[in-house]
């Protein structure tokens, strides 16, 4: 059976979006202003991929969604944490994201610094809290992976490494080091903590997470393609970025065509592990697709 991709990810997203909503309070007391700079990024919109896949590998191993929901909810934070000091005039120095105004261009580089830690300390007692009121395995599997995903082992250190290295030359191993660290990890950890708070197999859950890394380094091909190929309108934020701040990426090695057909390979091999858990994964499956030959 077919599934209506756009409808079903449109009614993903407001549930996910009704949960942000209620995780991250308005406070009037003081001092409202970090409550206020979490939210303006946070509920910034887009297409919560990241809490959709959570929920979506949940559900393909027979759990419920109501159980992976903060852990879905706190890797949003986690996300939005990492694009708030991405903008940062330290990191990529963008100002616009999700087709607005970044947050340290709103709320001052300081209180953009702090919105980002608030989210990410927020994340992590979310999902502790979460631990706490279903202490199983499976929660504490699921909390480890987002972390680990987000960590030192995972996307920080991509970050720290495509830091270190802009404006120099990459050779392929190391840029496919940042996109598997930077990009990569955290979808795999989405992945893989759905998968294990639906009480997934070990052998499942690892077959989930090694979709989520081929997925990753795709989708980080795609947008560096996109960087150059597409607009801001579409993009929701600066384009040639890349160029800017002397990035060496996909396109910059092998060229717009080779890096389609790199991004095209690693697609089917992530569909190749959904085609062999079945029907369950039809969702997963179409999402994939969609990600990795999306032009905006």
């Amino acid at each position: 059976m077919m599934i209506d991709l756009k409808q079903e990810m449109k009614e993903r997203c407001a549930y996910i979006e009704a949960a942000l909503e209620k995780a991250v309070p308005q406070q009037k007391e003081f001092p409202p202003v970090i409550f206020e700079a979490m939210r303006y990024s946070l509920l910034a919109g887009g297409k919560r991929l990241r809490p959709m896949m959570v929920l979506a590998a949940c559900e393909a191993v027979g759990g419920k969604k109501e159980d992976a929901l903060p852990f879905a909810c706190a890797l949003e934070m986690i996300h939005t944490y990492s694009l708030i000091h991405d903008d940062l005039p330290a990191m990529d120095n963008d100002d616009y994201r999700r087709g607005r105004l970044t947050s340290h261009k709103v709320f001052g580089e300081d209180m953009a610094i702090l919105a980002g830690d608030g989210l990410l300390h927020h994340a992590m007692e979310t999902m502790a809290d979460a631990c706490l009121k279903n202490p199983t395995p499976q929660t504490a599997g699921a909390m480890k992976a987002i972390a680990h995903g987000a960590g030192v082992f995972g996307m920080l250190t991509g970050q720290v490494v495509d830091v270190y290295f802009e404006g120099k030359p990459l050779d392929k191993e190391t840029l496919d080091f940042i996109h598997l660290h930077k990009t990569a990890a955290m979808i795999r950890g989405a992945l893989e903590s759905g998968a294990i708070i639906g009480g997934a197999d070990r052998e499942t859950a690892e077959q989930f997470a090694l979709a989520g890394e081929k997925i990753g380094v795709a989708f980080q091909i795609l947008d560096d393609i996109l960087d150059v190929t597409s607009t801001m309108e579409e993009l929701g934020k600066p384009i040639h970025s890349d160029e800017k701040n002397q990035k060496t990426t996909y396109v910059t090695l092998y060229g717009i065509e080779k890096s389609r057909e790199i991004a095209a390979k690693l697609s089917e091999e992530a569909m190749d592990i959904w085609k062999k858990q079945g029907d369950r994964c039809e969702f997963l499956a179409a999402l994939t697709e969609y990600l990795t030959t999306r032009t905006f």
